[in-house]
């Protein structure tokens, strides 16, 4: 099964009147819902486990779970999104404990300063979202999880520091960590690709 692509976000608007249906019980608003952010937990589930049949198999339950919790749902304490995947980090946590799935841990890398180029702008132009996804698996744990909320779900700072219980300012910090790490793992598979000629010239000579 390939990894389905994240969908284009619907209008706030749309997304807040299909989402006030669904809390209603209304069964096709809460289909579209389905339809809008399955591939958006399913990718973040894929990337915390790294098994397809188990990404499925717990998104399915994350959203078993937002049905049975969306009646509670209220629009001034946070996003729809921020919510729904605060359930889903909290049960990912949860599964990762009980089948006891290891995480690869680091150290926390230096910081990287304000003046560094931008981190979204990185990953957009110099690394695909596959190399990105893989190499993300050998950071740190707080920089994974901003990573794979920000490029793989696709939310925003705010809503990622909402799902993670951080402030805006240490989501950006550990962004930058985190793309200034991937490209230096992923720079001998960027020297690799180079033509032999282009790096004969590079050397120095002897």
């Amino acid at each position: 099964m390939d990894l389905p692509s994240p969908p284009q976000g619907l209008p706030e608007h749309e997304e807040r009147q299909i989402v006030d249906c669904a809390r209603s019980g209304d069964v096709q608003a809460l289909g579209q819902l389905y339809e809008l952010y399955f591939p958006r937990v399913y990718r973040y589930v894929h990337a915390r486990t790294g098994s397809v049949a188990e990404a499925e198999d717990v998104t399915e339950e994350i959203f078993l779970r937002m049905l049975t919790a969306i009646g509670d749902f209220q629009w001034r304490r946070v996003p729809f999104a921020a919510w729904l995947f605060r359930i889903a980090r909290n049960y990912v946590i949860s599964y990762v404990r009980r089948n006891g799935i290891r995480r690869n841990e680091s150290p926390l890398g230096e910081f990287i300063a304000d003046t560094a180029p931008d981190p979204v702008a990185l990953v957009e132009t110099k690394l695909s979202f596959e190399e990105a996804l893989q190499a993300a698996r050998g950071l740190p744990h707080a920089q994974r999880e901003v990573i794979w909320l920000r490029f793989a779900v696709g939310l925003s700072v705010s809503d990622t520091a909402r799902v993670l219980g951080k402030r805006e300012g240490n989501v950006k910090v550990l962004q930058h960590k985190a793309i200034a790490k991937l490209q230096r793992l992923l720079a001998p598979a960027e020297s690799e690709r180079e033509p032999a000629d282009k790096r004969i010239r590079d050397e120095p000579a002897v």
